[in-house]
């Protein structure tokens, strides 16, 4: 019994496979652990090809991370100077580097967040993951972060560590659905009670958890959790924009008929558009891309509400206008949208050729300025706009180029300023 522990520690070490990695372990100076992430999921079998390595030095993480940067490769992003972090990234892989915390490894793990993420592996005194037989002390969990792990629950370490940085409240809920783990119940009540704190972090941090959490396999029903313990807080009723979370499962994507690599995108994006408004996207400094889909999908998706889940329904030019605007998105609108328009609307869309999925005007711009003689600007957009929505209804096909210059000609006509003599 007594050589169970280094027997799991080098059980540890072959899956972790350091022999892989773009730092070798050698390099390394004495008393570098791996904590955190990538021990947890080796532990739980989950580990990524390549998995995010975090690592805690008892030194200068910058200067080793920057000498490392120039031995290997790589780049070096400092993350806190003050309290030594530094990432270096290299062949794909990414190295997070921080100065231990307190006089040991044990002091520093029970500073972390969760016991699931205060464990660590001390590193091997040579380069083959068997040194450790002969490594005392090898795996450390010092808040029994195994035990959480092995009952399938997520446990703070403390009240006082969440606060230290409140962003660890929106990660507990993050980890919570993306490792299958249950919120212990006296976590949970933390959570809650200290919601508020998020505020205190910045929008970009947020965002990028949300992110993850949305990315998820339950992340609909995370972020319900999230907007029930007071960490987001949705315009409108909190109840129906739980339920529709909740409903927003990859059971629903693959009823819908969703490719497995549309719902990879398409879920989350609808599941961040239910509870990201556009003063929320904002603060948290989400990108033009993201904040354009979020507020399309979300007016869309309240405007087909109103006509019973049916674009069909819609006037004309507004049909139109939805397809222009949710080309891209439009899997996303249909796992929010009710009735059945879904999965037909779905077939239509990936056929690239569809004149309304995908509305393009029959000839380009630059020919109907050679043909028609028109100068640049917004006469021609509009042209090119009436000429697209005449293809989408399918009153000009899209090979008819003599009847498009006729029609074109009379559009003109028709829209000309009159003349004052």
């Amino acid at each position: 019994m007594a050589r169970q522990p280094h027997d799991r520690a080098a059980a540890l070490w072959r899956r972790l496979a350091p022999e892989r990695w773009p730092v070798p372990p050698a390099c390394l100076p004495a008393g570098t652990a791996l904590v955190g992430g990538a021990v947890r999921d080796a532990l739980l079998g989950r580990l990524a090809t390549k998995p995010d390595l975090d690592l805690v030095v008892p030194g200068d993480a910058v200067a080793l991370s920057r000498r490392l940067a120039g031995q290997l490769g790589g780049a070096v992003v400092v993350l806190d100077r003050e309290r030594s972090i530094a990432r270096l990234v290299l062949r794909g892989w990414t190295v997070d580097l921080a100065r231990q915390l307190g006089d040991t490894l044990e002091q520093d793990l029970l500073r972390r967040d969760y016991s699931a993420n205060a464990l660590a592996l001390a590193l091997p005194g040579g380069s083959s993951p068997d040194d450790l037989q002969d490594c005392a002390g090898g795996l450390q969990d010092p808040s029994g972060g195994m035990q959480d792990l092995a009952e399938g629950r997520l446990r703070a370490i403390r009240e006082a560590n969440l606060l230290a940085d409140p962003l660890r409240l929106l990660r507990g809920v993050r980890l919570a659905w993306e490792l299958n783990l249950t919120l212990e119940p006296t976590t949970e009540g933390w959570i809650q009670r200290h919601h508020g704190r998020l505020q205190e972090v910045a929008g970009e941090r947020i965002l990028a958890e949300l992110e993850r959490l949305a990315a998820s396999p339950g992340g609909g029903a995370g972020l319900a959790q999230a907007v029930a313990l007071g960490l987001l807080a949705p315009a409108g009723d909190s109840g129906s924009i739980r339920t529709r979370l909740e409903s927003l499962a990859p059971e629903r994507a693959r009823a819908m008929g969703l490719r497995e690599e549309e719902a990879r995108w398409a879920l989350p994006l609808a599941r961040l558009a239910s509870v990201l408004g556009p003063a929320d996207l904002e603060r948290l400094r989400a990108s033009r891309r993201l904040r354009q889909s979020c507020e399309r999908l979300a007016r869309w998706h309240e405007r087909l509400e109103s006509v019973a889940g049916h674009p069909d329904r819609l006037p004309e030019g507004e049909r139109f206008v939805l397809q222009q605007q949710l080309e891209a998105d439009l899997p996303a609108l249909a796992l929010l949208a009710d009735g059945d328009w879904g999965p037909g609307a779905l077939k239509r869309w990936r056929n690239p050729d569809d004149p309304l999925f995908h509305p393009r005007p029959p000839l380009d711009g630059a020919t109907l300025q050679v043909r028609l003689g028109l100068p640049p600007g917004p006469r021609l957009g509009a042209l090119l706009e009436y000429l697209s929505r005449e293809r989408a209804f399918g009153r000009l096909a899209a090979t008819a180029d003599g009847q498009t210059l006729t029609l074109a000609r009379r559009w003109l006509n028709e829209t000309a300023e009159p003349r004052h003599g």
